[in-house]
């Protein structure tokens, strides 16, 4: 019996340690990277999903927001860090990924959309386009999110090109800076962690974002003006590493796929009053947001018109999806 009981007993232990290490593989705990202050709408919708994601799988798969680049990734490194598995999921802003998937930076050829509404014919084209991207690098996207209208921040207010010849102005990515070299001012291509310093130092005199981020950065204390030029799009890839993605259960990944598809246009039509209410902010606290003079915006539109062309030479995958979007909006 005493031997019997010493063969039992540690194997009843063996299976019953054996249980709960499947119990604790069962449980996935995922950081989430994003650059964009806690108060974002796209932080925002990141959490909103993560809570969702803990809902839906009874807590077995639970991601953190850790927002403001506090994982030490900066906005163009996002896609390689996924990539590389150094960080599960990741809000990746697609433009400024143009160094290593220069397709990405499709949606800054200049005024290519002109509207929220010409922007969902354009994503309908370019999706498939940058699934198979986010695939080849490793990662799946859960959902995307446009950055609503595009603004010129400044230190004063311009009617015309000359006013801004020279001008050091901060852009995000490669694609604005194009558009601002082809008008004479002086781009300065520096990460969003640096916008800030380089107002205060007087590095850059003013910046091309969205009202939101304006808004996150307080520019009211260094700038006067906001001007909606709306001269580019881009939005925000909601991106996980395929491998930890392929680690949940087939149940799990329908599941996060169904709520991901669910949530995306809820998080769509918080840009456009993100955008309403950022704006407001602005004027509340003493910026003059203004439209763009015809004049000065048509002579925006045709000096950077040539880029479209340019671009397609540097990204030849790039013409056939723009160009259906063209054909669809009649204006080939």
């Amino acid at each position: 019996m005493g031997k019997f009981r010493r063969i039992v007993v540690p194997a009843l232990a063996a299976a019953m340690l054996g249980s709960a290490t499947l119990a604790a593989q069962a449980e996935v705990k995922w950081d989430l990277s994003t650059i964009w202050a806690d108060n974002n709408y796209h932080t925002l919708n990141a959490k909103k999903f993560a809570e969702e994601v803990a809902r839906i799988t009874d807590g077995e798969v639970q991601i953190t927001v850790k927002a403001g680049g506090q994982l030490g990734f900066k906005g163009p490194e996002h896609l390689r860090a996924v990539r590389d598995g150094l960080i599960p999921m990741a809000d990746v802003l697609n433009i400024q990924q143009v160094g290593d998937e220069p397709i990405l930076g499709s949606e800054a050829i200049p005024f290519l959309a002109g509207s929220a509404k010409e922007w969902v014919v354009l994503h309908k084209h370019l999706r498939p386009v940058y699934e198979t991207v986010a695939a080849r690098n490793n990662q799946k996207i859960l959902y995307m999110v446009p950055w609503p209208t595009q603004y010129l921040h400044l230190k004063e207010e311009v009617t015309d090109l000359a006013a801004l010849k020279g001008v050091k102005i901060r852009v995000p990515d490669k694609g604005v800076q194009n558009l601002l070299e082809a008008v004479g001012v002086a781009p300065v291509l520096i990460p969003w962690g640096e916008v800030i310093p380089a107002l205060a130092s007087g590095a850059v005199a003013g910046v091309s974002t969205s009202s939101i981020s304006a808004v996150d950065g307080k520019f009211w204390e260094f700038l006067k003006v906001s001007h909606a030029t709306n001269h580019v799009w881009s939005s925000q890839m909601m991106n996980v590493n395929l491998d930890q993605w392929n680690e949940l259960s087939p149940e799990h990944q329908q599941a996060i796929v169904e709520l991901a598809a669910k949530m995306e246009p809820e998080f769509w039509k918080s840009s456009t009053k993100a955008d309403t209410d950022s704006v407001a902010t602005l004027e509340a606290n003493g910026m003059k947001v203004v439209e763009v003079a015809e004049p000065m915006l048509k002579e925006l539109r045709a000096k950077t018109a040539p880029l479209m062309e340019a671009f397609f030479e540097r990204v030849p995958d790039a013409r056939a999806p723009v160009t259906a979007y063209l054909k669809e909006m009649n204006r080939e």
